[in-house]
Parts: C-alpha cells; structure tokens; sequence
C-alpha cells in the first residue's frame, strides 16, 4: 500500500471525497464547476485557490492534500468536517468569542441540551455528538458570559461538561491535539464550577486521553485520583454519586489491565460490582451511565486483557442475553467486540466471527471508531472461511461501504 506522500495530489483530493460524496457534490460545495473538480483529481490546472476551497470543503488542511502530512486515520468526510468545527467552537469560546447568532439560552434549555447530546454520545452517534456539543459549547459560554457575578458556578459545570464531551468525540476519532485541548478547557471551567464531582470527572476524561495516548502510569495516577476523590459512603449515595463512582472505578480497572496490574484490577472490580449491585439497575448521570450489567460486562473486557479468556468466557455465560438491553448503544457494542474477542483467543473461530458480524451490521458508525474488528479479523485470519472472507469486507469497507479498516491506527478501549 503506497504511502500517503506517495499519491499525486489529485489522488489524495479523490481519496478523500471516498464514495458518499460525488464530484458534482463537492464542486457545489466549493462554488467551482464540475469540470475543474475534475481536473484537479486528474492533477490538470490545480491552482492554490481551487486547493484552499477544496481543502476547505473536505474538512482538512491544505498540507494534508499536498501529501506533507496524513489525514486522520478512520475519517470520512463527514468525521473531518465535524472535528473541523468543534475545533473552531473551542478553541473561539475559550477565546471568548462567539458567533453573532449564538444567544445564551436558559440554565434549564442549556441542562436538556447537554443531557440530549450525551445519549448521542452513548448511542454510539459521534458525528452527530460533535455537531450538538460544538453548538454547546458557544451558548454554555454565553451564558457564563451572561451570568451575574457570584451566579456562574452552574453555568461553569455546564460548559465545563460541554467541553469534556468535545474532547470525548475528538479523542475517538483520532485528533489527539483537540482532544487534549478540550480537556484543559473543561478543567478550567470545572474549577470555576465550585463542584468537586465536575474536576473528578474531568480528571477521569483526562486518564481515558492518556490511556488511548500510551500513557498508561499516568491514566492510572489520574483514574485512581478520581475515583478516590468522589468515593460516596454506599450506605448514603445518591444515584448519581453511584454512576459517577462505579464508571470512575471501573475505568480505573481497565487502566490497571493495561498495565497488567492484577490485583489492582481485583480490587477496583470488587468495588465497581458493589456499586452496581447497590444500584441495581443501569442509570445515566454526569455524561455516564454506569449499573450491575455495565461492571459485569466491561469486566469481560478487562479479563481478556489480562489474557485471562476462560474467566472472561465465564462471565459471558452468566450475563443474561435479556439484560445487554438495558446498556447504552455503546456499550452493548464494545461488550460484543470483547465477548467475540474472547472467543477468539479461545479459537471458537465461527462463533467469534457471528458475534462481530453482528455487531459490525447493527452498529456500523460506532465500529468505524474501533480498532477491535481488525485486530479480531487478523486473530481469526487462521481460520479460512466464507465467513471470514465475508466479515473482513465489513471491516475494510463497511456494510455500506463506509469504510473501517482505517481505523487501526487507534488504539482498542
């Protein structure tokens, strides 16, 4: 496979079209005609105009079409465009600036509004996620703007959620840098926020950047930070200290098998199954969900990372298939892609294969963000069957052509 740098710049103009958009529709959303789009996918009369509209309109930077630099792994051009303008909306509103259209709605309006685009979040629906949170992110700022003085501290833990899930969005689909700057931002605002529970949970956002970055001593320095600090005596939590703590240690279990941690992990496990025991069903609050069922499954995860497959397989037997439908989107998808990855490594080849087929087919946006099916694919590959032929198509190019395969290059979690 050639080399970014190696195409023509043509090439890599068509490349990044891909198939969902048409050169009649990129030429209508530069204002060029049709035939000078395409020429310049034949690398004829290519001037820096048309490069810097071209570039504009699919989202990305001038250098990338030029082969000076790589695209973001896994993007489309819808992805590219999305982070293209959350980056603009955090970046400008930590500026302080905003556009003359964004009003600064009620608490209440802005409360709804953050509730709506985390469940698209935990649907597994990035792309639109990233759209609503931009568009959060400049009227939570209006508002903190807008606020009397000694009255902000709730419109600080708003934009401060705001911004945690821009950083959330940009972390999975590869733009680090975004990622990274989000969080600092959401920092500030929580610490603005008089609210304890609004920097641990930023905190924990941060050790999932660190952990997705190879930074895994410092992901867990953080993860068990925030999980200590919000720590609730069981006998007294409210629900909502209950999701926050569970999902908080629960991460800081998965960290601690990265690392290969086992007794850690046992710890931390036992606390997050006595959360969501004490909870007894799946809820939603802070930006997470967290219940009995989400510690029995992400455990399943965390057992096969510490190569421990027959445990991991045991717990798969005692999750009741009726009870994965009280999980986000989200999670019933990642619980699909440990459960196949579990039953690969335990070279149960077909019924590895059947479960990711399903997954990848009933959730297909939410698997293009996931390294897991390739590196299922490749653990499978020994076994040469119509299956496998058929599930590594869905993995290099979606059910609808979409494309997955290029999302190797992030890191699986």
């Amino acid at each position: 496979m050639a080399r970014w740098s190696e195409y023509t710049t043509g090439q890599r103009i068509k490349i990044l079209r891909g198939k969902t958009l048409r050169q009649t529709d990129l030429a209508e959303l530069t204002g060029l005609s049709l035939p000078t789009v395409q020429q310049a996918e034949q690398d004829k009369r290519l001037t820096l105009h048309t490069l810097l509209l071209i570039a504009n309109a699919l989202g990305t930077d001038t250098s990338v079409l030029l082969g000076q630099q790589g695209p973001h792994r896994g993007m489309e051009q819808d992805d590219r465009a999305t982070i293209k303008a959350l980056s603009r909306a955090v970046h400008d509103t930590a500026a302080g600036l905003f556009p003359d259209n964004v009003a600064a709605p009620p608490l209440r309006t802005l409360e709804t509004t953050a509730k709506q685009c985390w469940d698209l979040y935990w649907d597994g629906k990035y792309v639109a996620a990233g759209a609503v949170a931009g568009q959060l992110i400049a009227e939570a700022g209006a508002r903190v703007r807008e606020q009397p003085d000694g009255e902000r501290a709730e419109a600080w833990r708003l934009l401060s959620d705001a911004y945690r899930l821009a950083s959330y969005v940009a972390n999975l689909m590869g733009s680090r840098d975004l990622a990274y700057a989000a969080i600092g931002h959401a920092q500030f605002a929580a610490s603005h926020a008089d609210d304890g529970l609004s920097s641990a949970l930023v905190m924990s956002g941060r050790a999932w950047i660190y952990l997705r970055d190879a930074r895994l001593a410092d992901s867990l320095a953080l993860a068990e930070k925030a999980a200590t600090d919000i720590e609730p005596r069981f006998s007294r939590a409210t629900t909502g200290e209950l999701v926050a703590y569970g999902s908080h240690i629960n991460f800081a279990a998965v960290v601690a098998s990265r690392i290969g941690d086992e007794e850690l992990v046992g710890d931390y496990l036992s606390q997050s199954h006595a959360a969501g025991a004490r909870m007894g069903r799946e809820e939603r609050a802070h930006g997470t969900v967290f219940g009995p069922v989400t510690a029995s499954t992400q455990a399943v995860g965390i057992k096969v990372a510490l190569g421990r497959t027959g445990e991991a397989l045991g717990l798969i037997a005692d999750i009741n298939p009726h009870h994965e439908a009280a999980l986000s989107g989200a999670a019933r998808s990642r619980y699909a892609m440990d459960k196949a990855m579990a039953q690969a490594e335990a070279k149960m080849w077909d019924a590895s294969l059947d479960t990711l087929e399903r997954a990848l087919l009933d959730h297909p946006v939410w698997a293009r963000h996931q390294a897991l099916p390739s590196v299922i694919v490749e653990k499978v590959g020994r076994a040469s069957t119509a299956r496998l032929q058929r599930v590594s198509k869905l993995v290099a190019t979606g059910p609808e052509g979409n494309g997955f395969a290029a999302a190797t290059a992030k890191t699986a979690l």
